[in-house]
């Protein structure tokens, strides 16, 4: 039996998609046909990367401007959107950036609130408000783009590996929760990628080791066995096979896109 990876029939809304992993993860969809609708709070950086996506298949894209940090609001603007794109979505990227680093005990408890309400509760609104459409259409794809912390905590990482386990639990138990509807809910989880996010945090460990920038990444390094930091595109090509009609038996699992350094399967 043969599975297209054609998604030219579908709409997808990619969470923090302006740039980094959001970004590639909104243009590969688009270029596998999906019409796309784009949700970060830049709206000129919304734009102008809604206007740069692929449309060979003659998609419309578009966007939505929205800030994780306020889950009420964000609730309140996709419903104002769903009620004038009333077919919805059949593809969820629930992505955002990561909580700032540091030990966890200096981590007061304002920053385990903020990265909760940044993370589940904004990914829990979103699939509230997406999966009846999915349901009617028979079809949905949940995809979390999270971290390796789930699998192994990183260290220097406290709310983030903190948060992160607390998304992948949610995500197992809705898998479990929509199976029976033609519904998938996966977690990507992106190792060392090329992306802002990880030159902030070299960046950080500069600033506290006073270590060099090329010893810090070489020391990353030599925990990689591909040898090398990954692509943005990378983790797109993952995020876009389990969007896919292919994916449809895959549901409720992490797959790491991390060159190997994940040290537990």
């Amino acid at each position: 039996m043969y599975f297209s990876d054609d998604l030219s029939s579908f709409r997808a809304l990619v969470c923090g998609s302006t740039q980094g992993i959001g970004r590639a993860i909104a243009e590969e969809l688009a270029g596998r046909g999906a019409t796309v609708t784009l949700l970060a709070r830049n709206e000129a950086s919304l734009r102008e990367v809604a206007a740069a996506l692929p449309a060979t298949h003659g998609q419309t894209h578009d966007y939505l401007t929205a800030d994780f940090s306020a889950p009420d609001l964000l609730a309140e603007q996709l419903q104002a959107y769903l009620h004038q794109h009333p077919a919805g979505f059949h593809i969820l990227i629930n992505n955002t950036g990561g909580p700032a680093g540091g030990p966890l005990l200096d981590a007061p408890v304002e920053a385990f609130r903020a990265a909760f309400d940044q993370h589940l509760v904004c990914n829990h609104l979103l699939a509230q408000a997406l999966v009846p459409g999915m349901k009617a259409a028979g079809y949905g794809r949940i995809i979390n783009i999270i971290s390796t912390s789930v699998k192994q905590p990183l260290p220097n990482l406290g709310v983030s590996n903190t948060i992160r386990g607390a998304v992948a639990s949610w995500a197992k138990t809705l898998a479990n929760e929509v199976a029976g509807f033609g519904i998938t809910v996966n977690n990507v989880l992106p190792g060392a990628t090329l992306t802002q996010r990880h030159t902030s945090l070299i960046a950080k460990k500069v600033e506290q080791t006073g270590q060099s920038i090329d010893d810090i990444e070489a020391g990353m390094l030599r925990l990689i066995p591909a040898g090398r930091f990954g692509q943005a595109a990378e983790v797109a090509a993952a995020a876009a096979f389990l969007a896919s009609p292919a994916a449809g038996y895959i549901t409720g699992t992490n797959v790491p896109v991390d060159g190997g350094r994940t040290s537990s399967l």
